[in-house]
């Protein structure tokens, strides 16, 4: 049996759980997408090794992040004492109390050993850390003045639990296709922690280093979560055209709106820590590799719906291939184009209610930078995500080319000769 026909379990041949073979797909259009996607790989793999960081760069910001006091030991304890009493600093006439907490470190030089925090002022509740007794917290520990200062609430363990969960969920539903998928999440994390970060830090340009991690993310992830196969194939493709619009969009627009990238906190510290550290090429870089995400959902579904309409029909053109794969895209795209929009703002709702009362028009506040940039990176997002519709659906359809193209499928039988067919000479039965 041809390795392109339906097998008897129904199975769709260029289903992810095939692998892909030369031969069975148009033969032109396919080895054009096929050396466009080999030749982004060795780019890809070039711009790796080329960047690939040294340690030099993230151990002197280590250091630089030291001594102005960033960099603290962290030790897990368990809370062993809660009392209130009057402030160390209360006088007769402002008895001010204070919340005293000992704990005892699980880990460090003082493990085992009960420590006394410094006490908390109980006027501002807000200062004060919601612990309680034998719960587990994160120390603070810095060593040049042996002080102990709670950090945060040690919540290691649910999130344990909860990854496993997700784990189970992934796995339960997706089988051995969602470990592959999991393993792709942590191929992502790997380049993210391992390669992005040191390689910034390192002195290379952000938005290079961004580019080439995103390119290496979605080789890594597509490839491992949907097969080696022609829809994925030509979905990867589709993912780095419609990325590189993505970038180009964003560009232009960070360019226009002379960002400075100095918004937030995180980004006025930077500059101490990484000298000469270009702050808006690292913000537009965080855009490339925000919408990568939605980007490879958009292609993957527009490849697998062409595939799927070929399948049914394999006398279908490429034009109508097209116009049908566009047709059912356009309602994709309106179910997603508030993904991004939705992504950024719900990590930002603390700042919709401070700018709900700065007492300035809507305007002004979208002119704010930190505002402004979350507008840019959504829209130019968004139009990357629009752009990948026609781009992807275009270049499945000049894989999957019918018998009234030069680029026929060998082996495919007679649409009219095949009764299962619900669609023949690229008409649906019953309908115009």
């Amino acid at each position: 049996m041809d390795d392109n026909r339906p097998d008897p379990g129904g199975k769709h041949p260029d289903s992810p759980g095939r692998m892909w073979k030369p031969g069975v797909a148009s033969q032109g259009g396919f080895r054009l997408i096929l050396v466009f996607v080999i030749a982004a790989a060795l780019g890809t793999a070039i711009g790796v090794v080329t960047l690939w960081p040294t340690g030099e760069g993230i151990a002197s910001a280590t250091v630089d992040a030291s001594d102005i006091g960033l960099v603290t030991d962290r030790f897990s304890a368990t809370v062993t004492e809660i009392r209130d009493g009057p402030c160390s600093y209360a006088l007769e006439d402002n008895p001010v109390r204070c919340r005293l907490i000992t704990v005892v470190p699980d880990e460090g030089p003082d493990q085992g050993s009960p420590v006394a925090l410094a006490e908390f002022d109980l006027t501002y509740s807000v200062s004060v850390p919601p612990v309680s007794l034998d719960q587990k917290i994160i120390l603070g520990y810095e060593p040049s003045t042996d002080f102990y200062f709670y950090a945060d609430t040690d919540r290691r363990t649910p999130l344990v639990w909860l990854s496993l969960l997700f784990a189970l969920f992934v796995v339960a539903l997706g089988r051995f296709r969602g470990v592959l998928a999991l393993v792709g999440m942590g191929g992502t994390l790997v380049v993210l922690v391992g390669f992005l970060a040191p390689s910034v830090l390192d002195g290379n340009d952000p938005l290079l280093v961004a580019v080439v991690a995103a390119s290496a993310i979605a080789y890594l992830s597509m490839y491992l979560a949907h097969g080696f196969n022609r829809i994925t194939t030509v979905a990867l493709a589709g993912t780095i055209s419609s990325l590189g619009l993505t970038l180009a969009f964003s560009w232009t627009f960070f360019e226009l709106a002379n960002f400075t990238g100095l918004a937030t906190e995180e980004a006025l510290v930077l500059p101490f820590i990484a000298g000469g550290l270009d702050i808006s090429s690292l913000i537009l870089g965080g855009a490339v590799i925000g919408a990568l995400g939605a980007l490879d959902d958009m292609t993957v579904t527009q490849a697998a719906l062409v595939s799927e309409l070929h399948h049914l029909n394999p006398a279908l053109p490429v034009r109508r291939l097209i116009l049908s794969g566009i047709r059912v895209g356009r309602e994709h795209i309106a179910s997603t184009v508030n993904t991004l929009l939705l992504a950024y703002v719900g990590a930002s709702i603390p700042l919709l209610l401070l700018t709900a009362v700065s007492n300035q028009s809507l305007v002004m506040v979208a002119n704010s930078e930190l505002v402004a940039v979350e507008i840019v990176r959504t829209l130019c997002g968004s139009m990357g995500l629009v752009t990948a519709v026609p781009v992807t659906t275009f270049l499945a359809a000049l894989v999957m080319a019918g018998p009234s193209d030069s680029t026929q499928i060998k082996g495919d039988p007679p649409p009219e000769s095949d009764p299962t067919n619900p669609i023949r000479n690229g008409k649906e039965s019953g309908s115009d």
